[in-house]
């Protein structure tokens, strides 16, 4: 994520491995050359069942593909990025925005709100992902209400092929000791580690505390 090739949930493939630095979340991305800065989110199954699930916040309207219409907010961080629809590199990532999986839930609603970023390069939103620690606030804000979440567990390393991390209710396939066993209102941070490398996935998860309206 610090610039990967293969940015949509479900694998489809939007712009291939280009050396800006990406990698493939769902190839594992860097091909062992340890210089291609960044990665790419996870390919993950359809999400049928994600969509099915509800209840919570009012969902909000469905952003446009590539359409920038959240802020996130991390304060330990002193983050304060753009979230557009989508994860493609060149139309969402590139541009420095924290990039939504398409199949994930919205902000607030029950499920997973699941985003990615880039580590290194393009703005590097994520670089810094790992030092975040439990409880630390994670804020999304709409044009319709703000989401605080606390962050509640750190996945420090995994495959580029766990897609598990981005499920509804977000396990990770791999080191099945992280992740949870019951639906929720969750968020995801997703993205590339080690820095400048695209070879495995650090993931944040978070659980929702409040919806303000605005």
């Amino acid at each position: 994520m610090g610039n990967g090739a293969d940015h949509r949930y479900g694998g489809d493939r939007e712009h291939g491995g280009d050396r800006g630095g990406g990698g493939d979340w769902g190839s594992g991305g860097d091909r062992g050359s340890g210089r291609r800065r960044g990665g790419g989110p996870f390919r993950g199954p359809a999400s049928s069942d994600a969509r099915r699930q509800s209840g919570g916040p009012k969902p909000e309207a469905s952003p446009a593909r590539s359409q920038a219409y959240a802020v996130l907010v991390v304060p330990r961080l002193h983050l304060r990025v753009p979230v557009a629809e989508g994860v493609g590199k060149a139309e969402v990532l590139n541009k420095g925005y924290v990039g939504h999986y398409p199949g994930t839930q919205q902000p607030g609603q029950a499920g997973n709100f699941a985003v990615a970023g880039h580590r290194n390069t393009h703005g590097e939103p994520f670089r810094y992902l790992n030092r975040l620690r439990v409880k630390d606030v994670v804020q999304v804000e709409t044009g319709a209400a703000v989401y605080t979440y606390a962050v509640d567990q750190v996945l420090p390393e995994t495959s580029a092929r766990d897609s598990g991390v981005v499920r509804p209710v977000p396990r990770s396939v791999v080191k099945p000791a992280y992740g949870y066993g019951d639906p929720g209102y969750y968020i995801t941070l997703t993205t590339c580690t080690p820095e400048y490398t695209s070879r495995y996935r650090l993931v944040v998860w978070g659980k929702l505390l409040s919806m303000r309206p605005r």
